[in-house]
């Protein structure tokens, strides 16, 4: 029986990412090493050891920073009491926060300004969810499942807005978003969906290769949350879905009678590691490549100022 390998597309780093690693890069190549990232600057254990042997410093307590080094955020962003914390301590800073995070953090500045609370849909302990709730010092209620809305209980559900975190699973926030409207019919929107284009464009990708396969691969570390969400939007179209930080935790029976193979992978997961997977499933007896048809991404990010090319 012959297995054919389908490359989905859109697959792997976003302009986001691909912003996050370059400042990195960038500033130890200006700075020289150490450089010091509050938290692993994407989540993908490659991609963070490869910094890592450059010289980045990763750290979680901004205490573990000697003053007056580099500072860098990473693309998940950060609470205000962080900015708060580099500016005592003298640190030279570069944000690599996400601009698509960043205009979530600017949405809820906003609402908490015009006196409304904000219900946060996302992920308990996911530094971007601390990041965005950490804009405000009050009024943010975190929501993880439609459950979770049943029980919430706001100040004034007149006075109430919500925003995503943006690497979710787009069919679970519109269920939850749903679930908000029907409990709190005056709750506002943010003005845009906060899913990213790249977020929305890998799950879009994703479902065309699980209707036209009968496994897919899913190349992303476990903390990746755009990454388990890929996983689970296969698994939940009937494919059997497995999630690989690399191609050696491939088991060769997973493959047994599968013909169609997709394969695809986070938005932190460089392409490097995918094709060291599509080398190991030829090895399980693939025996051709195709790459399925999909949106072309043209979006960049540029640099801060302080590291753009002169």
């Amino acid at each position: 029986m012959t297995k054919t390998i389908m490359l989905a597309n859109p697959r792997g780093f976003c302009a986001g990412v691909d912003r996050a690693i370059a400042i990195v890069e960038r500033a130890l190549a200006l700075y020289g090493a150490p450089i010091y990232v509050r938290h692993e600057v994407v989540h993908n254990r490659f991609v963070v050891e490869k910094l890592r042997e450059q010289g980045a410093v990763f750290i979680e307590d901004l205490q573990d920073v000697p003053h007056g080094a580099t500072l860098i955020y990473s693309a998940h962003g950060v609470p205000l009491s962080v900015r708060q914390q580099a500016e005592a301590l003298g640190l030279t800073v570069f944000d690599a926060t996400c601009p698509l995070v960043t205009k979530v953090h600017v949405e809820v500045k906003r609402m908490h300004q015009a006196a409304m609370s904000i219900v946060m849909i996302g992920h308990k302990g996911h530094p971007e969810v601390e990041g965005t709730m950490g804009q405000v010092d009050s009024g943010m209620f975190l929501v993880e499942t439609v459950a979770d809305v049943a029980t919430l209980q706001v100040p004034d559900p007149t006075a109430l807005s919500y925003v995503s975190q943006t690497t979710l699973s787009v069919d679970e926030t519109r269920d939850i978003i749903t679930a908000l409207k029907q409990r709190f019919p005056l709750i506002t929107s943010p003005k845009k969906d906060d899913i990213c284009y790249a977020t929305q464009n890998r799950q879009d990708a994703v479902k065309a290769l699980s209707d036209a396969c009968d496994i897919v691969i899913v190349v992303g570390s476990p903390n990746s949350s755009n990454s388990n969400r890929l996983r689970e939007v296969a698994a939940l179209r009937g494919v059997d879905a497995y999630m690989v930080d690399n191609a050696s935790l491939l088991q060769a029976a997973w493959f047994d009678g599968k013909q169609q193979v997709g394969v695809t992978a986070g938005a932190s997961a460089p392409e490097v590691l995918v094709q060291a997977v599509i080398a190991q499933i030829k090895a399980f007896g693939a025996d051709s490549v195709s790459e399925l048809p999909g949106v072309e991404e043209h979006i960049i990010f540029a640099l801060p100022p302080g590291l753009r090319d002169k």
